[in-house]
């Protein structure tokens, strides 16, 4: 299938910007992001249960995520490292696989991190969903994630 230009257009209906400040320093918000036990633990939503992380954490490196919610449906996601740069920025390709394996549309991810008087700003970026759908429903799962990132955050020890 090939893309017109308005299908590659990036408008605000959709692209996903959160931001937030958590009370942790960045080195450790970083590596909240980058350790699948520490990923597993907050990746997803309330409902939902990583129950398979594999990545390969450098520029170029593969990851590939499997969740099950709770009323037992598997959801797999794929992506590429664009961007490894510890403790500042991550950026990689998100795709939710199809059923036969094969990856669907992708976005963009871009998450950075600034040193905040011993908090971490965090700001991500994920562009460009093929809905505003979808882009809701990103919004709805990254928040709950990051909720459940801030509580955790707080659990982990500042080294």
């Amino acid at each position: 299938m090939s893309l017109d230009t308005e299908d590659i257009t990036e408008t605000p209906e959709r692209v996903l910007v959160l931001n937030r400040v958590f009370d942790a320093p960045r080195a450790l918000v970083f590596k909240a992001w980058t350790e699948p036990e520490h990923l597993a633990r907050w990746w997803g939503c309330e409902t939902t249960a990583i129950t398979k992380f594999i990545g390969d954490f450098r520029a170029g490196g593969e990851f590939r995520v499997s969740m099950r919610l709770s009323d037992g449906i598997e959801h797999r996601l794929q992506g590429v490292y664009r961007v490894f740069d510890r403790p500042e920025c991550l950026s990689f390709t998100w795709a939710w696989e199809e059923e036969d394996g094969s990856p669907g549309h992708e976005t963009l991810v871009t998450v950075t991190f600034t040193e905040q008087n011993g908090k971490t700003a965090m700001a991500l970026h994920q562009a460009i969903f093929d809905s505003e759908k979808v882009r809701d429903e990103h919004h709805e799962g990254w928040s709950v994630g990051l909720d459940r990132l801030a509580d955790l955050l707080a659990a982990l020890p500042n080294a």
